[in-house]
């Protein structure tokens, strides 16, 4: 008789066999392959907007995967694994000192003697951080101390969104270190407020102040790039194929940055009337982006900037949609009540408000709407289907701003503070774009 654990292992099994078949068909039907640890090209796909059905299967590969693991692994392996995982760290150095981009002159590869003295450190200290990371797939070693670029570390190049935006995460992890610290702390232990988050706790030893937001030019041109590589690495854009733009006229970019999704969402949709909406030295940057990614749009008139404090201020008035990308998260709920009511004081009985952030899924959590994809993990994969990546977002966030990823619950909550009620949900991995309707008395 085989026994429940067996029978879970086997249903991890199954899961991980058929998930990955389903990512090699996506692969596959692009023509081009499934790509190889050692390759040293990107995939068609990589960098593709529209791949919510291998991020799909991703999601449920890397959770049961995951999960399997633990499950069949002692204990004290794993929770070792825990602490002692400094791929981080490494990959800390390899963006920093642009490994990937001394690399990328010699495909054949290059001896680690010749990459230290390019980048100027210690061979050996060097060929120990490669070789963690080719452990990884990240570099490969061709012959002994000889490192190529590999698929995987050609996203971490200077000139790549992503590897641009990886170069500015190393600062959560001195945040992260002072966790335990800030929930023993008796000023900031049970505060909710922005300015008692572990970045601002590290900042105060450290004799400095501030807020995250108070940045001068360079840095807010630092942070809205950054903001690029973000949207890559979630799948941002996978919502401009999956939400009916097309029976939208006006959209209202809320905290719109440089144009992150709004210039995309012009290109794609060229009968949108765009208005973008931040603080005035925001939009300054941003009409400089537009008029080098999108110029079309300003020449048409498609395209507005309007200025925007939106914890004083409500946005312009009856448009269609007001989306809000990776706002609400940000900030405590009380801010975000501000925000969201802000925004209901202007919109009309058409309007729609579209929230897009990572939603954490629950086991014990059932959604009352509808949904385009199935947002229910299968059994036995834990919650969120057992991918961790909207949870550790959900630490980042903490870590910088005390705000925090919602569950979908939390998400209707805060909208009905503000009248609003949640109509429907668009799953795409990691992410979900959500629809906020006034609600009807």
């Amino acid at each position: 008789m085989t026994e429940p654990n067996e029978i879970k292992v086997e249903a991890l099994l199954s899961i991980i066999n058929s998930s990955a078949r389903e990512a090699m068909a996506e692969y596959k039907n692009t023509g081009h392959g499934v790509p190889g640890i050692d390759a040293n090209t990107l995939h068609p796909l990589d960098f593709a907007t529209d791949t919510l059905a291998l991020r799909k299967a991703i999601r449920l590969l890397e959770g049961a995967c995951e999960q399997l693991n633990t499950i069949l692994a002692p204990p004290q392996h794993t929770a070792y694994n825990f602490i002692h995982n400094y791929s981080w760290a490494c990959t800390n150095v390899a963006t920093q000192s642009c490994i990937a981009d001394v690399l990328e002159k010699h495909p054949e590869g290059l001896s680690v003697d010749a990459l230290a003295d390019a980048v100027n450190f210690d061979k050996t200290k060097l060929a120990r951080v490669l070789r963690l990371l080719t452990l990884r797939g990240c570099f490969k070693e061709v012959k002994r101390d000889v490192f190529a670029n590999t698929r995987l570390s050609l996203v971490l190049q200077s000139t790549n969104d992503v590897g641009f935006n990886l170069q500015h995460q190393r600062g959560c992890h001195k945040f992260a270190a002072v966790l335990y610290e800030t929930m023993t702390n008796q000023e900031f232990a049970r505060s909710d407020e922005v300015e008692k988050s572990p970045r601002a706790f590290t900042l105060k030893n450290e004799g400095k102040h501030g807020s995250f937001w108070e940045m001068d030019e360079e840095a807010s041109e630092i942070f809205h790039k950054c903001m690029i590589g973000h949207s890559v690495i979630h799948g941002s854009y996978t919502a401009l194929h999956y939400y009916p733009w097309d029976n939208v006229s006006s959209v209202v970019d809320v905290g719109s940055g440089t144009g992150t999704i709004s210039i995309p969402l012009a290109k794609m949709f060229p009968h949108l009337r765009v208005t973008n909406q931040d603080l005035p030295e925001i939009l300054k940057l941003s009409r400089n982006t537009w008029e080098q990614k999108a110029p079309e749009a300003l020449l048409d008139g498609r395209v507005e900037f309007v200025p925007l404090n939106f914890l004083e201020e409500s946005p312009v008035v009856g448009k269609d949609v007001y989306y809000l990308r990776s706002i609400i998260h940000d900030w405590p709920d009380n801010e975000a009540r501000v925000i969201l009511r802000n925004i209901r004081k202007v919109i009309g009985p058409n309007s729609r408000v579209l929230i897009h952030e990572c939603v954490l899924l629950r086991k014990f959590e059932e959604a009352d709407v509808g949904a385009n994809g199935s947002t229910e993990a299968l059994e036995p994969t834990l919650l969120n289907f057992g991918s961790n990546t909207p949870y550790q977002h959900d630490m980042a966030m903490w870590l910088l701003f005390n705000g925090k990823e919602r569950t979908l619950n939390e998400f209707k909550n805060i909208g009905a503070s503000a009248g609003l009620v949640l109509t429907q949900t668009y799953d795409l991995v990691g992410m979900m774009l959500m629809e906020f309707r006034i609600a009807q008395d």
